[in-house]
C-alpha cells in the first residue's frame, strides 16, 4: 500500500514534462490563431460597411492569408498577434461603422475621425474593455450616444465633435474613471449635463468615491468641450474649472455660461426639452444690457436718414432711366457689360422678387457659423440649421468663387431657384428660400429638413435595417406619389438629377421627402465646354432643353425608382464590389415568379406575399432595358396604390399585434 502511494507521489518523468509543454504551446498557438481569425472577420465586416473608398486605403484588406497585421491602418501586438490599433483618420471613407468592431477584444485605439461615416454609433463599441482612445470626430454620425460606452473602463479619450448626435449625454460616462478628454461639441445634444449640482472640484481633486453621479466622478477630466449643442439647465459645479468657452453656444441658464443661443432657437431646437427652459425668459448677459452713448445714438440716426435719402434718390434715378431705355433683346448682348448686366437681360426679375430671399447672415447664425455640415460634394456643401422662427432647414451652398462664376452659372442658378420654387407636394422637400449675395460671394438654396435621415441609412445600416414591411410600403408609395407629381402633374415636368435612396429623406413618421441636391454637377461639369449661347430659360443645350431630353430624364427616374424598390425589398446595396449590381442579382428571381421570395431581406418579418408580387411586377417594368417600355409614374403609382392596401382594416387582418406597428408607421 505504501509502495503505491510512493509511486503516485513520484515526480513526473521528462516525457510527461515535454508532453505538457507541447500541449501548452499548441493551445497558445490555437488561441492566437482563433483570436486573429476573429479579428479578421470583424475587420472584413467593417470593410463591407464601407460604401466609398476613393483613395483605396482598404485595397489591401483581404482575408486570403488570414492575417490582418499587414493591412493599411492596422497595428497588431505582434506580427501575427491581436489587433490593438485601427487608424483610418482623414481617409475619405464613406459608410457605416460596423457593429462587428465590438469583437476586437484587444483593441486599444480606434481613430475613424475626419471621414464620411453616417448612421449611429454601434452600442457594441462599449464592450471594448481595453480601448483607450475613441475618436469618431468630424463625421456625419447621428442618433444618441450609446449608454453602453460606460463600459469602456480603460478609455482616456472620447472625441465625438462635429457630428449630428442627438439625445442626452448618458450619465454612464461618469463611470469612466480614466477619462481625461471628452469632446462632444458641435452636435445636437439636448437635456442637461449629468452631474452633481453640489460641491466643486478641480482636475487635481482626489475623489475617493466612485458613486454613479453623472460626469462628476470624472475627476481626471482635463479637456471637456460641450459647446454648440442644445444643452439646458445649469452647468454642474464640478465642471466649472473648465474654460467658459467649453459651454458656449448652448441654452444654459447659468451665470458661468457665455454666448448662449437665442431663446427662439433654444425652444425650437430643444423639442421635448422645454421643461429645461421652465418657461422663463432667456437670461440677458451684462454686455447685452449696456446702453449706447447718446452721441453714438444720434450718429446712427443721422446715418440712417442719409442712407434712406440716398436709396430713394437711386430708385427714382433708376426708374427714370428704365423708362427712357428701349426694350433690349437677348441677341443684342454688349460684350463690355459685366455678367450681372447680362443676367438682368435674361432673367425675369419679377419672378425672383416673388420668392423668399434670405440673408447670408441669418443663415450663418442658423447653421452655427456654417459648422453643422451634414453633406458635401465637389459642387456643394449641405448644412443643417435652425431658423429664428423655429423650423429646421437644409442649406445647400454652391462651392464657387466669384472669379470663376460666369454668366452661364448665374443663369443656371437663378432658373434652378425658379424651378424648385414651383414644387409643392407632401413628398417633395419644401423650398423655403434662396440666398444670393456678392460680399462675401454666396449662392445658396434653403429647404425644409427631414429629421430622420435618408432612406439609404435606414435600409443599409445596423438597427436601421429593422424597417418594418409596413413602413417600407408606406415609403415606396410615397416616393411613387412624389414622382407622379413631378412627372405628370407639373408643366413642364421635373426630373430629379440623381434619384437614389440617398436622395430620399424621411420624417419622424417615415414620410418620404424627395430632394435634388445633385443637379449642380451638370452646371459645373459643363463650364469648361460652355456654349456661346443659351436659350431664354438659361438651360444648357442638350440637358433638359428639348422634349426628348426631358423624357429621357424622366425615364431615367423610372429606372432609378425600380432600383430603390429593390433596395426596399432586399435591404441590399445597389452596388458593392463583392456582390456586383443589385439589378443583375435580382433579375434571375424576377423572371421566375415562384422565386421572388428569395429577394426579401432576411431580417424582415410579416411580409405580405400579395404586396411582394405587386412590387416585383412594378420593378420588372421599371428596369426594362428598353426605356420606351417603361410605364409612366402615373401608371406605376396607380398599380401600387391599388395593389398594396395600407388601410387599418387590411393590416389588422394580417396580425392581432399589427395595431402597434400601424400606430408607429402611420
Amino acid at each position: 500500500m505504501s509502495g503505491r502511494w510512493a509511486a503516485a507521489a513520484a515526480p513526473p518523468s521528462l516525457l510527461q514534462v515535454l508532453l505538457a509543454l507541447h500541449c501548452g504551446v499548441v493551445f497558445l498557438q490555437c488561441s492566437a490563431a482563433s483570436a486573429m481569425s476573429g479579428d479578421v472577420s470583424a475587420l472584413m465586416a467593417f470593410k463591407r460597411a464601407i460604401i466609398e473608398d476613393p483613395h483605396s486605403v482598404l485595397s489591401d484588406w483581404t482575408d486570403a492569408d488570414g492575417n490582418a497585421c499587414d493591412w493599411h491602418g492596422v497595428i497588431c501586438s505582434a506580427p501575427q498577434g491581436s489587433v490593438i490599433s485601427l487608424k483610418l483618420s482623414n481617409s475619405s471613407l464613406k459608410g457605416f461603422i460596423a457593429p462587428e468592431l465590438g469583437r476586437l477584444n484587444f483593441l486599444q485605439e480606434l481613430y475613424l475621425d475626419q471621414n464620411l461615416f453616417f448612421g449611429t454609433i454601434p452600442r457594441q463599441i462599449g464592450s471594448l474593455r481595453n480601448l483607450r482612445v475613441l475618436d469618431l470626430s468630424v463625421n456625419r454620425l447621428t442618433g444618441p450616444i450609446p449608454s453602453e460606452l460606460g463600459g469602456l473602463s480603460s478609455v482616456s479619450v472620447i472625441n465625438f465633435h462635429s457630428n449630428g448626435l442627438t439625445g442626452k449625454i448618458p450619465s454612464e460616462l461618469g463611470k469612466l474613471q480614466n477619462l481625461v478628454e471628452l469632446r462632444l461639441d458641435r452636435n445636437r445634444l439636448k437635456g442637461s449635463i449629468p452631474g452633481s449640482n453640489t460641491g466643486s472640484f478641480s482636475p487635481t481633486s482626489n475623489i475617493g468615491s466612485t458613486a454613479h453621479n453623472g460626469l462628476c466622478p470624472s475627476h481626471r477630466l482635463y479637456v471637456g468641450d460641450f459647446s454648440y449643442n442644445f444643452l439646458v439647465g445649469k452647468i454642474p459645479p464640478c465642471l466649472k474649472y473648465l474654460p467658459r468657452s467649453s459651454f458656449q453656444g448652448n441654452c444654459f441658464q447659468d451665470e458661468y455660461s457665455t454666448q448662449q443661443r437665442a431663446l427662439q432657437i433654444c425652444i425650437s431646437g430643444s423639442t421635448g426639452q422645454r421643461g429645461g427652459i421652465n418657461g422663463s425668459k432667456h437670461p440677458v448677459h451684462k454686455h447685452e444690457r449696456m446702453q449706447q452713448p447718446t452721441w453714438l445714438l444720434v450718429l446712427e440716426i443721422a446715418t440712417g436718414v442719409l442712407l434712406v435719402v440716398f436709396v430713394i434718390t437711386g430708385i427714382v434715378t433708376a426708374s427714370r432711366s428704365c423708362k427712357l431705355k428701349p426694350s433690349i433683346r437677348i441677341s443684342s448682348w454688349n460684350r463690355s457689360k459685366s455678367w450681372s448686366d447680362e443676367i438682368t437681360l435674361l432673367i425675369d426679375s419679377d419672378m425672383l422678387k416673388s420668392l423668399p430671399k434670405l440673408s447670408r447672415q441669418e443663415l450663418e447664425v442658423a447653421c452655427e457659423d456654417f459648422s453643422n455640415i451634414i453633406g458635401s460634394s465637389p459642387e456643394t456643401v449641405v448644412y443643417k440649421g435652425t431658423m429664428k422662427d423655429g423650423p429646421e432647414v437644409s442649406v445647400i451652398s454652391l462651392c464657387a468663387f466669384e472669379g470663376h462664376w460666369t454668366s452661364h452659372h448665374e443663369l443656371f442658378y437663378q432658373n434652378k431657384v425658379i424651378d424648385v420654387a414651383r414644387l409643392n407636394h407632401e413628398n417633395i422637400a419644401k423650398f423655403l428660400g434662396y440666398c444670393r449675395e456678392s460680399d462675401p460671394f454666396s449662392r445658396m438654396l434653403v429647404f425644409e429638413y427631414a429629421s430622420n435621415g435618408t432612406l439609404f441609412e435606414h435600409l443599409h445600416y445596423g438597427e436601421g435595417a429593422q424597417l418594418s414591411w409596413l413602413r417600407r410600403m408606406k415609403i415606396a408609395i410615397g416616393i411613387a406619389q412624389g414622382l407622379r407629381y413631378l412627372h405628370t402633374e407639373l408643366q413642364p415636368p421635373f426630373a430629379i438629377s440623381e434619384l437614389n435612396s440617398n436622395s430620399v429623406y424621411v420624417t419622424e413618421d417615415f414620410t418620404p421627402k424627395l430632394v435634388d441636391f445633385e443637379c449642380w454637377k451638370m452646371m459645373f461639369s459643363k463650364h469648361e465646354k460652355a456654349p456661346s449661347h443659351f436659350n431664354s430659360k438659361g438651360s444648357f443645350p442638350g440637358h433638359g432643353d428639348s422634349a426628348e431630353d426631358k423624357h429621357a430624364d424622366i425615364q431615367g427616374n423610372t429606372y432609378a425608382f425600380g432600383v430603390i424598390l429593390l433596395e426596399i425589398i432586399s435591404g441590399r446595396l445597389p452596388y458593392c464590389k463583392d456582390k456586383g449590381y443589385l439589378v443583375d442579382w435580382a433579375t434571375k428571381f424576377l423572371q421566375q415568379p415562384e422565386e421572388i421570395g428569395k429577394l426579401v431581406d432576411p431580417e424582415l418579418s410579416s411580409v405580405r406575399t400579395e404586396d411582394l408580387a405587386v412590387l416585383c411586377s412594378v420593378v420588372s417594368r421599371c428596369i426594362d432595358p428598353d426605356p420606351s417600355k417603361r410605364p409612366s409614374m402615373q401608371i406605376i403609382t396607380g398599380v401600387l396604390e391599388n395593389g398594396i392596401d395600407l388601410s387599418a382594416a387590411a393590416i389588422l387582418k394580417e396580425s392581432s399585434l399589427a395595431w402597434a406597428e400601424l400606430a408607429l408607421a402611420l
